[in-house]
Order: structure tokens, then C-alpha cells, then sequence
């Protein structure tokens, strides 16, 4: 575990939406998520209804969707439901975030509506739940392993504080700061209070965003609650379900390893269950090891982390490869085209890679948080932001699209509400150092050793590794300046003010301590060729492919280029001579083109077997992005090639 012991400096956290501009390549992907996304997903949410579950001045409206129903054919208590609260709240995030980026009055007054609808539904307690004020009163806090209370609540504390730092409208930031107050009530160590937490983990890491826009020490102190009441026997689900006359043996899975409640969190040495909750769970820990300097809790996530990077990750960055628990089953078990790899569970390992980073940086991290952002998540989102990958697979017979909508509409707002705040993901702030995670073209304003800088990034990447940096200051200050080294790029350079600099990488990144001086120009050249991968022995499902990449990018082919039968397709040692290519109907996205060969049938007739092998025939297959798969002509797509 040496390899991931780290720096003793004091915690990193991300700067605010306001405090960094995006252009460049994910500018573009903003724009598509302001100026389409955002309204869209205001339009579907009223088509399903949801609108109508949080109105309280129209009657309740009728359940529109059905409960679950268990193997043997008996009700469920879990119904989509009872958390598009949830939903809602990340359609306000995203809304948040466009109408920071683009003014647009039409879908500022839709938004401020919606918030409208929830401050007049809390009740005088603060207690805010539509599903559970309007749809089952009476049955508050009686079901927290299965029911999302306190998930929806998280989602709508992130929601509260994306609109109020991009439009400086407190109401619901208000509100939920009333509703934590009330959950801080109800929920703790104490005598009269309730020692629960949530089946779907989400608030953890939301208080911390409430507390750090705040300031107020209570709800990073009912997060860290949350995060050690988790798993402690005995189980607080038990005795939930006991008092609710049920046996507390017989629910959803069968087991707490799919909540993660299987173990006290510092115990647990196995990533296990259900993708996202697993992913929002190590979220909040990572955020709470950072506000309270918690070494246990760090400790115990690099153990996590290395059990799913190592054994049980994509090479996208997907994770979660079953439909059945949208989770995790055995180690090595990637296969490719029933891969579920949702994008919720991409955008929460986003997340966790992107807090971990808050101890310091260390590129194990930062390169992580890059593969799943640049390939598992955004495949999520169709180029002109109107439709939706649910799941992600890494093969396709040519009948996997996307989608406008989905009974479980979880994935489109958190794509795009992760798309369109990309911003704070990119740097990382700590008293005396600033940390640049992700290059891309942007101007971000960061206070730093009691001054304040300006960081403007110039460049083109992810289709360029020339990344020109230019340090804005009013006097002359010393801090330090890391810049990651990405894990795949050999032979990286460095310049300050045009002279080149020798610099040590240490955990990832070029740690450049100085004093800066106003105009100081920081150039790093990362070289990007195209290279090839091959996936561990036990990974059956890769034995003999090669998956190809070139710089944070992985790619496939697709039918629309090579034709159909893209496992005919063999890539031999020739990728070094692959040239590029840039395909103006991908938005000026770089293709691939590989010296291949194609197995040649012909003469075989149709027979199924043959004693004879096929020939070959050479071809060049051409290789796009993994993420800009689909937006083209429907077809097969294939990731790992045989080689």
C-alpha cells in the first residue's frame, strides 16, 4: 500500500462553478447541455408527471407507475417513484448550471416554479418529500433502506447549492438548510434520536457541499455521522423492519452488501452491490476523510480502490458490469456486450476519484477520473445533448441507441449535470498550492497563499497534448503549481517562460514550488500517439483483443465505417504506423486509421464449421472515440479487437 501513501499537506477542494470558464472541448458539450439538454430535461420530467407529485395546490395525482414485484411474484416496496425527487433535483442542478452559462428567462422561470412547488410543500418541521407528504403521509422515516428519503433530500441539498451560487437566489438553499436542521434532529447518536442512514447513499456527500457553501460545521458533523453509523450492529435495518412487522431477513437482493451496509465502512475491503450507491458512498467518505483530516477513512478507501480499479473496472471506465443488482458480481467479470456499466455509476466514480484527490494530488486518482469522465460517463450523452445511454456496453450487434427518457430517469440529469459543472473538476485548491487535474481549455480564478491567481489553460486536448498555461497575478506570489502527468503519456516536457525545466514527477504530477511571478507562461507537452491495451489474462472476455487508445480516449469501430462484421477484424502490431484523421461529423473529433486485416469467408459457402482456415485480406479500419459512438448511422460497435 506504499504506493498510495499520501503528502502531508492540508486538504484540496474544488473551486465553485463561478470560479472557472470552460471553453474548448468541453465548453462545446456545455454549450449542447445549456442550449438543449437543460429544456429537455424540464419537458420529460412534466410529460412523466413529476411536476404533478410536488404541486401541493392540485389534488394528488394518481401512482403512475407500478411497484416492483419480488422473484416469487409478491409486492416490493420499491417503486422508481418514490425518488423522483431526486430526479427533479438534478433537472435543477442542470438548469443551474446552463442558466450560469447561457441567461435564458424561459427556463430561469420554469426552474424557480419548480422550487416554488417544493418550499411551499415543506411542512413546519422542515420536512420535504413529495412521495412521502403527498403520496404515503404518514409513512416518513419508517423505511430508509428502501425508500430514498434521504437520497432525494441529498439531491436536492446539491441542487440548492448549484442554484445559489449560479444565480445568488437562496430559496431553496433556504429551505434545505431547514431540512438538514430537521434530519439533524431526527438522525444521530443521541438518546431520542434515530441512529439510521440512508439505503441509497447520496446525502453524505451532499452535506459537505451544503456545509462548505454554508460554513456550518453541524452538517459536516451529521455527515461524518451518517458515514460511521453505516454497517454498525446491531443493524439499523433490522430493527427498521422490525418495527414496520416485517421480516427483516426478506427484502430487495437479500443482502445488505448491495447497500453497503454489510460492515461499519472501515471495515469493508470489497467494492460489492449496486454501482452508483457503492460510488456515492466512498464519495462522502472521501469528503469527510478531507474536512476532518480522517487517515481511517482514507485508509480504507485506497483498499476499495485498488479492489476496483485493479479487479473490476472497464476499460472505459464503466463499472457495474450486471442488469440484475446494477452492480458488481465477481472479479475479472467484464464482459462486453451485455456490459450494464450505467453512466450514473461512470459520473459516481467521477465523483470518487475527483474527492480523493481532496488528501492531495496523485495521479492514480486524476487518471481515473479522467478515463471514466472522457469515455464510461460522457458516452452517456448524444453530441447534440437530446438523447441518453442508460447503459454502456463495450459491444454492439448494431440494436443498442439511445434513448429520449427512461422509467428510471436517473442517468440524463446526471450526465448533464456533471457535464455542465466539468469546471470544478479540473483544478483543486489547498492554502498554499493550486492542482491542475484536467486540461482543457478554460480561465479559472483561485485564491492561493493569500492571493489571489488567475489559471488560463490554451490548448486543444483531448485531441492535442500541448497544453500552454498563463499565471495572472496583481504581485508576485509563491505557491505551488501541480500539473498532472497522465498515466499514459511517456515522455512529457516542461517550460516556464519558454525555458525548459527539469522537474520530478512525484504521485502523477510536476510539483512546481516558486515564486510566481504576474505573466508567467507554464508550457507542458504531453506527446499523444495511439497505442494499444490488453486487459489481464482473467478478464476471459478480452483474451486475444487489444483495445485502442490515444491520449485520455479509448476507441472502437463502428459499422458505418468498416462495415459489418466488425469481429472480422484483426489489428496487428502496425499501430504505431496508425495515422489520424479528423471527422468533421464529429464535431472535429480524431479518428484512428489502423493498417488491419479482415478474415475473408468467401468460398467457404455456409457452412458453420470448416476444416479450412479463412483468408485475409488487408484493410485499414478507422477507430473513433468510445463516447461519440452512435451519433451517426446505426450499427455494429466493437471496442476490444482481436489482434
Amino acid at each position: 500500500m506504499t504506493s498510495f501513501d499520501l503528502p502531508a499537506i492540508s486538504g484540496f477542494r474544488p473551486p465553485a462553478l463561478p470560479d472557472v470558464d470552460v471553453q474548448g472541448f468541453w465548453g462545446d458539450r456545455i454549450d449542447a447541455v445549456a442550449h438543449r439538454t437543460a429544456m429537455i430535461l424540464y419537458d420529460r420530467c412534466v410529460a412523466a408527471g413529476m411536476l404533478e407529485q410536488i404541486n401541493p395546490d392540485i389534488p394528488v395525482p394518481p401512482l403512475r407507475l407500478p411497484f416492483h414485484t419480488r422473484a416469487d411474484g409478491t409486492p416490493d416496496t420499491v417503486n422508481v417513484q418514490m425518488f423522483w425527487d431526486s430526479d427533479v433535483a438534478k433537472v435543477i442542478e442542470t438548469a443551474a448550471y446552463a442558466l450560469y452559462r447561457t441567461p435564458n428567462p424561459d427556463l430561469e422561470a420554469k426552474t424557480d416554479e419548480i422550487i416554488a412547488m417544493f418550499c411551499k410543500l415543506q411542512q413546519p418541521d422542515g420536512y420535504l418529500n413529495s412521495w412521502f407528504i403527498r403520496m404515503r403521509p404518514g409513512e416518513r422515516w419508517t423505511n430508509l433502506r428502501d425508500c430514498h428519503e434521504l437520497y432525494c433530500a441529498g439531491h436536492l441539498m446539491e441542487a440548492a447549492v448549484a442554484y445559489f451560487q449560479a444565480t445568488g437566489k437562496r430559496g431553496l438553499l433556504d429551505a434545505m438548510c431547514r431540512y438538514a436542521d430537521h434530519i439533524g434532529s431526527v438522525f444521530g447518536p443521541g438518546p431520542d434520536q434515530k441512529p439510521g442512514y440512508c439505503g441509497h447513499e447520496e446525502i453524505e456527500l451532499a452535506l459537505v457541499r451544503l456545509g462548505r457553501v454554508t460554513g456550518e460545521q453541524r452538517y459536516l458533523d451529521l455527515a461524518r455521522f451518517f458515514i460511521d453509523a453505516r454497517g454498525q450492529k446491531p443493524h439499523y435495518f433490522d430493527i427498521e423492519a422490525a418495527a414496520r412487522n416485517e421480516d427483516p431477513k426478506r427484502f430487495r437482493h437479500d443482502t445488505y452488501e448491495y447497500n453497503q451496509s454489510h460492515l461499519p465502512v472501515r471495515e469493508q475491503t470489497k467494492v460489492t452491490g449496486h454501482a452508483v450507491r457503492a460510488m456515492y458512498l466512498y464519495s462522502g467518505m472521501a469528503d469527510v476523510a478531507t474536512e476532518f483530516g480522517d487517515d481511517s477513512l482514507t485508509d480504507a478507501l485506497k483498499i476499495l480502490w485498488e479492489d476496483l480499479t485493479e479487479k473490476q473496472m472497464y476499460v472505459t471506465g464503466g463499472i457495474g458490469p450486471a442488469a440484475s443488482n446494477e452492480g458488481f458480481t465477481d472479479y475479472y467479470d467484464l464482459p462486453n456486450e451485455s456490459a450494464y456499466a450505467e453512466t450514473c455509476a461512470a459520473v459516481g466514480l467521477a465523483m470518487w476519484a475527483s474527492r480523493m484527490l481532496g488528501r492531495g494530488p496523485d495521479g492514480r486518482f486524476a487518471d481515473v477520473l479522467e478515463q471514466a469522465l472522457y469515455n464510461g460517463a460522457l458516452s452517456g450523452l448524444s453530441l447534440d445533448g437530446s438523447t441518453f445511454f442508460y447503459d454502456n456496453p463495450l459491444e454492439s450487434r448494431g440494436g443498442h441507441h439511445r434513448w429520449t427518457w427512461h422509467r428510471c430517469p436517473c442517468c440524463p440529469p446526471n450526465i448533464a449535470r456533471t457535464v455542465a459543472s466539468i469546471g470544478t473538476y479540473m483544478y483543486g485548491v489547498a492554502a498554499d498550492e493550486i492542482a491542475v487535474h484536467l486540461y482543457n481549455e478554460s480561465t479559472a480564478r483561485l485564491a492561493v497563499a493569500g492571493g489571489s491567481v488567475t489559471v488560463e489553460q490554451k490548448t486543444s486536448y483531448p485531441w492535442d497534448g500541448h497544453i500552454d498555461i498563463t499565471l495572472g497575478l496583481e504581485k508576485p506570489l509563491a505557491f505551488r503549481l501541480a500539473l498532472r502527468v497522465p498515466g499514459w503519456c511517456d515522455g512529457a516536457s516542461l517550460a516556464i517562460n519558454g525555458a525548459a525545466v527539469e522537474c520530478e514527477i512525484e504521485r502523477g504530477y510536476l510539483r512546481i514550488e516558486r515564486e510566481w511571478q504576474p505573466g508567467d507562461a507554464v508550457t507542458l507537452d504531453l506527446p499523444m500517439q495511439p497505442y494499444a491495451l490488453h486487459a489481464n489474462p482473467a478478464v476471459r472476455a478480452d483474451l486475444g483483443r487489444a483495445a485502442l487508445a490515444r491520449g485520455p480516449l479509448i476507441y472502437c469501430v463502428e459499422e458505418t465505417d468498416n462495415a459489418a462484421g466488425l469481429h472480422e477484424l484483426v489489428v496487428d502490431d502496425t499501430i504505431a504506423t496508425a495515422s489520424t484523421s479528423v471527422l468533421s461529423a464529429l464535431n472535429g473529433g480524431v479518428a484512428i486509421d489502423v493498417p488491419a486485416h479482415r478474415e475473408d469467408w468467401q468460398g467457404h459457402g455456409n457452412r458453420l464449421y470448416d476444416r479450412q482456415a479463412p483468408g485475409r485480406r488487408p484493410v485499414t479500419a478507422r477507430f473513433v472515440p468510445y463516447h461519440l459512438w452512435d451519433n451517426r448511422e446505426p450499427g455494429e460497435m466493437l471496442v476490444w479487437v482481436r489482434t
